[in-house]
């Protein structure tokens, strides 16, 4: 005669009970994960902002120095459209430089722009950021008298 087989818990199962308190870890491990996501877009958004800034700031400055009459003149004007633009973006002192060679009418005035840049500190992270741009600018020959 052959045995039956018996449930040694008869009890019924109850839906749901093994999942209580489920979404709660979830939201535990995802929620730190989803703010750092975010800080990190945050950070990078930074940087393309930087960039764009930079490159307006190079902009600037070769046009500002690419009308005076002088190179003493000149850099001093770059130098200030630089840190007037760069003045929210920047950490640190802007870097202004010539490139190019001389400062002749009919010749092209080309800076190179430089600082560093926010972006990875606001995570934390000391990470340096320095970023450069460089523009040209044709010197005018009906420049600034002096």
């Amino acid at each position: 005669m052959g045995r039956r087989a018996t449930a040694v818990n008869s009890r019924p199962v109850e839906a749901g009970t093994g999942d209580a308190g489920l979404s709660t870890i979830e939201v535990v491990i995802l929620a730190p994960v989803m703010m750092m996501f975010i800080l990190v877009l945050v950070a990078f958004g930074q940087l393309v902002n930087g960039r764009g800034a930079l490159d307006g700031a190079a902009r600037d400055a070769a046009r500002a120095g690419s009308i005076q009459k002088d190179h003493a003149t000149a850099m001093a004007e770059a130098q200030k459209a630089a840190d007037a633009d760069l003045a929210d973006t920047c950490s640190g002192p802007v870097t202004v430089t010539q490139t190019s060679a001389g400062f002749e009418s009919g010749t092209i005035f080309t800076v190179e722009v430089s600082c560093e840049v926010r972006g990875l500190a606001t995570l934390g992270l000391n990470i340096p950021t320095r970023l450069s741009s460089s523009f040209s600018s044709p010197l005018d020959p009906f420049r600034r008298a002096a």
